[in-house]
């Protein structure tokens, strides 16, 4: 049976941390949905999170992190509108953008890659827990083409297997991030989730 910590508790970013450091996946509470989290170093758990979410190998793992200087060594090249993006307050925030790499190439955990889908949740324990392990592999915490639930116990039914840990962070709404693909330009929004389509285009000009 999975363990299952609460996101306010003294040792849970530093029990977490330890689980994903040993090639865990975790069950997270970020500011939109619950996600699945891996540390990019361990390709066996990369493995696992496809294999409890069922999803399609072809579809490239999102990418967490708790500032924009963290965004440097991933490789990625921030054109002007990512930027607008990236120093907005929607940042952090329930906003995924999609950025194209640099001259460089990726880094050699993104290798193979042509884009990233990365986002900077503002979730206290998540921006914790990201200053601490560093850039993560987050995904939605439900089985692929199903929508995801709003508790822990609900997202454990659904899944596959069971994650090596959950951390209970209360419901969460099952409205999901907004995507803008700034890889392309002009950027294109992707995805209406919790900010309007509206307000991004304000922020872009």
């Amino acid at each position: 049976m999975v363990d299952i910590l609460a996101a306010g508790g003294r040792d849970t970013v530093e029990r977490t941390r330890r689980v994903l450091g040993a090639g865990g996946v975790v069950l997270l509470p970020t500011d939109t949905v619950y996600g699945l989290a891996v540390s990019p170093e361990h390709d066996d758990a990369i493995d696992r999170l496809f294999v409890l979410k069922q999803r399609p190998r072809q579809r490239n793992l999102p990418v967490m992190v708790d500032s924009p200087v963290r965004l440097s060594p991933l490789g990625v090249r921030i054109g002007e509108g990512a930027r607008r993006l990236l120093e907005s307050d929607l940042m952090p925030g329930p906003l995924t953008v999609v950025l194209g790499f640099g001259h460089e190439g990726p880094c050699s955990w993104l290798q193979g890659r042509r884009e990233v889908a990365v986002r900077i949740p503002s979730d206290p324990f998540m921006l914790s827990l990201l200053h601490a392990a560093g850039p993560l592999l987050v995904t939605s915490a439900n089985l692929h083409g199903l929508p995801t639930m709003q508790t822990v116990p609900e997202i454990l039914l659904q899944l596959a297997r069971e994650p090596a840990l959950a951390v209970d962070g209360g419901r969460r709404e099952a409205v999901p991030s907004s995507l803008v693909n700034c890889a392309v330009d002009p950027p294109v929004i992707e995805r209406e989730g919790i900010v309007s389509d509206s307000r991004i285009r304000e922020i872009l000009g």
